[in-house]
């Protein structure tokens, strides 16, 4: 079993489910409330652990109820939480989740403890880095952090993902750090100033960004697949079909499973194979971490998905 570090993010997600996500100062009646462990570093950590790694999550919550939920969740799903600090001065963070009928959804953060995840708890979390295979980051904790933790991995020898969200510019001395960059649509043109609504578009964008320092870049495209550029593949893997239910933890769904599929040296096309089922079984159910399928369920879908 491959060894996963993840370090990033967690959140718990309130979500209204609606028939449609209101306009600025409307309000939309017949909602149904619901609560899920979320924050993209968590839900990626589930995912890795789920699609059959080894995980190692390092992150900040809060000390409160949320925070002791998040944590019994995490060693529930066999990941250690060594790493995983109680910050005494600040909340676990939350995410104000909207998802209409679509599976479409709009999404509102207070950072809280993850705000505080600092370069000092990386450097405290040494022993965690001690035979990973992968490092997997975000961008939803401070980018100071980020960059500690991706130079760390370097230095080591360690692959480094970075999955780009919520977006921002980043410095090339940053990238140059990072083995495989996984930006969805807009985070790719975010990142290099062009549009990736089509192929064309997302191979300009990946040729870009891989002249900046990642080998392998990788531009999510929702349910038209993904787009991918390295040393020994180019080119589209079109997404497994999916009637989707809630698209919220998708990107960190495919993360999650890539990590581990890259971890396990799987040839490119068929690791992001297993990284498109994962994302597609996981908009079927809703709510972030709920929806991150088992790697047996994932490997049963790969050889009988459904007819689209």
């Amino acid at each position: 079993m491959k060894k996963i570090l993840v370090i990033g993010s967690s959140n718990t997600d309130m979500i209204i489910r609606a028939a449609r996500i209101p306009r600025p100062g409307e309000t939309v009646l017949g909602g149904e409330f619901s609560m899920a462990p979320g924050g993209k570093g968590a839900n990626q950590a589930v995912a890795a652990a789920r699609a059959g790694g080894s995980v190692t999550f390092v992150a900040r919550v809060g000390r409160d109820l949320f925070g002791d939920e998040a944590v019994r969740n995490f060693e529930a799903d066999g990941i250690d939480v060594r790493f995983v600090g109680r910050d005494p001065g600040a909340p676990s963070g939350v995410a104000l989740i909207q998802v209409d009928e679509n599976g479409q959804n709009s999404i509102s953060v207070a950072s809280g403890a993850n705000a505080r995840l600092a370069a000092g708890d990386v450097r405290a979390a040494q022993r965690a880095f001690e035979g990973a295979d992968v490092l997997l980051l975000q961008l939803e904790t401070p980018l100071e952090t980020v960059r500690a933790a991706a130079g760390e991995a370097f230095g080591r020898g360690i692959p480094v993902i970075l999955n780009p969200a919520p977006a921002r510019p980043l410095d090339d001395e940053l990238l140059k750090t990072v083995a495989v960059i996984t930006p969805n649509e807009s985070e790719a043109e975010i990142l290099t100033g062009f549009a990736a609504a089509d192929e064309a578009g997302a191979a300009r964008a990946a040729a870009a960004l891989r002249k900046r320092g990642p080998a392998l870049v990788i531009v999510t495209m929702g349910d038209r697949g993904c787009y991918a550029l390295g040393d020994a593949f180019r080119g589209m893997v079109p997404a497994f079909p999916a009637t989707a239910v809630d698209t919220t933890a998708a990107g960190d769904v495919f993360n999650g499973a890539l990590a581990v599929a890259l971890a396990e040296r799987r040839p490119l096309a068929e690791a992001l194979r297993f990284a498109s089922a994962a994302a597609a079984l996981s908009v079927t159910k809703l709510g972030a971490q709920p929806s991150a399928p088992a790697r047996a369920d994932i490997e049963r879908f790969m050889i009988s998905p459904p007819m689209p």
